[in-house]
């Protein structure tokens, strides 16, 4: 049941946005090229972050890079 507290969870890491052109969803309108989000969980393809919409959503991997 880790998703009733994952807002409140510890950040993980960083990952900075480097692009929102998605081929099959409309991620446009929930992510933008630049900005640095907190993960907050991640799997083998996906960073589970708080969006635009302050809301968490996964997100898969290639519309990131880490920030170190």
């Amino acid at each position: 049941m880790i998703h009733h507290d994952w807002e409140k969870r510890n950040t993980l890491k960083q990952i900075k946005c480097i692009h929102a052109d998605a081929k099959k969803f409309i991620v446009n309108n929930k992510l933008t090229p630049g900005h640095v989000y907190d993960v907050k969980n991640e799997t083998d393809e996906f960073y589970f972050i708080i969006d635009n919409s302050n809301r968490m959503a996964g997100f898969l991997k290639e519309y990131f890079q880490e920030v170190e």
